[in-house]
């Protein structure tokens, strides 16, 4: 019981350092061991830096195949949007590390452009994929996926030599003809990724809590406690 007494501070103090500083993390890291795996992201929908409240998306990523210097995807995109707010999504994008040096794709979005730029203060990405020839990342076309519309489709990414790793991050998707939201006409979603599934991979995933700094902060922290506690005692008899 004496033991007990003189840790359970300790761990108390560790335990709530555990809850109170998750880590989230939106990329992903894999490789040819990771073929199979599959990667959701759930988007939101945002303009000049406010959220929009039923503006929103469902996209999830399967790693088919990694080729010479190609690393081959499926993909499946649902516009999630609910009412009152209506809208089309016409493309989404990423970063990727390494650069790609160029990119396909097939199915509802079967445009690409590599090195473009999207609106809503996000800038630079390194490669988008569409539903028109626009030349642009921030659409223009009339295609694409209405409420409650499912896409389907693969992109090929396309690399200067062979990869022992690729990293994928930063995801966004584009929304145009948006009704019901006042003067907003055309926003973009940010992705977190959900969910994982499939596959060997041990890649983190991103948007929900990893507990920090885990079992060793946790008794780290109890025998930091401990000493405290100790020189407290020492202070109080002298």
């Amino acid at each position: 019981m004496s033991f007990f007494r003189t840790f359970a501070p300790a761990l108390a103090l560790g335990a709530l350092t555990l809850t109170a500083t998750p880590a989230s993390a939106d990329a992903i890291t894999l490789d040819g061991g990771d073929v199979g795996q599959s990667y959701t992201f759930t988007f939101n929908g945002f303009s000049d830096g406010s959220i929009i409240s039923g503006l929103s998306a469902l996209g999830t990523f399967t790693l088919q195949a990694v080729t010479g210097n190609s690393y081959r995807f499926g993909y499946s995109v649902t516009n999630t949007t609910s009412d009152p707010v209506n809208s089309r999504m016409s493309g989404f994008a990423f970063n990727t590390d390494p650069n790609i040096t160029s990119a396909s794709s097939t199915g509802a979005f079967s445009f690409n452009t590599v090195g473009g730029s999207y609106p809503n203060g996000v800038g630079n990405v390194d490669v988008c994929f569409k539903d028109a020839s626009t030349g642009s990342c921030a659409g223009g076309g009339s295609g694409g996926l209405t409420d409650g519309q499912t896409g389907t489709g693969t992109f090929t990414l396309n690399f200067a030599q062979p990869l022992t790793s690729l990293t994928l991050s930063d995801f966004f998707n584009r929304y145009q003809s948006i009704t019901g939201a006042g003067n907003v006409s055309s926003a973009t979603g940010s992705g977190t990724l959900t969910g994982t599934s499939g596959g060997t991979t041990t890649s983190t995933s991103g948007g929900t809590s990893v507990p920090e700094p885990g079992m060793l902060g946790l008794f780290g922290a109890a025998l930091v406690g401990v000493g405290l506690m100790r020189r407290r005692q020492r202070f109080t008899a002298a």
